[in-house]
């Protein structure tokens, strides 16, 4: 517009107002301090990169490095009784309720050994009960393991029977009669239970 000779601007520019003060990040206590980092990046950090082995020396340690990580899985897995890992001897609820069974107690043919060695320090010994106790003890120990192993194998069978009809049975009573003369420590699989648990 114009008046009186002066040209009086009708729009006036505005100030230029001050910026608003920029956010703030706020940090929870406890929180980390930075932002999550994306999927890919955190999967790209974990990723090792693939050598390949310098020389055929190099190869065959590392074969032999994996096979003994493998070896060990499995002697840990045989130990803990998991089915995974078992021999087809051990497999099944059948052949689990012998070994419970007869881990459950204290049996004659684990301490057979013991005895054993007993007899062989006694011979040493010249005097006539102790060439008695030599004499006898052998034969006597060893028809009480095979009692106990009849009386195990006959128990375990009937049990077997009333609780897993349906599986099968064959050769569970060996299974029990064999397991009851080795060292409790020795067993393999380890035993799950502790002598006098209820089975």
């Amino acid at each position: 517009m114009f008046a009186a000779g002066r040209l009086i601007p009708v729009f006036r520019r505005r100030t230029q107002e001050a910026p608003e003060d920029p956010p703030q990040v706020v940090v929870k206590p406890g929180g980390k301090g930075r932002p999550t980092p994306k999927r890919r990046d955190a999967e790209k950090r974990r990723r090792q990169p693939l050598t390949a082995p310098a020389n055929r020396r190099e190869a065959y340690r590392r074969m032999r490095e994996r096979q003994a990580a493998e070896r060990a899985k499995v002697r840990e897995g045989m130990a803990r009784g998991d089915e995974r890992y078992l021999l087809k001897r051990d497999k099944g609820p059948v052949r689990r309720l012998a070994r419970d069974f007869v881990d459950s107690r204290r049996t004659v043919g684990s301490y057979l050994m013991y005895g054993m060695l007993a007899v062989i320090l006694l011979s040493l010994v010249p005097t006539v009960w102790a060439r008695l106790i030599v004499l006898f003890a052998p034969p006597l120990l060893l028809a009480l393991v095979f009692i106990e192993g009849i009386w195990l194998s006959v128990r375990i069978k009937k049990l077997a029977a009333e609780r897993f009809p349906d599986e099968d049975r064959r050769g569970v009573g060996l299974y029990a009669a064999m397991r009851a003369m080795q060292f409790r420590r020795l067993r393999i699989p380890a035993p799950q239970v502790e002598i006098g648990d209820k089975i």
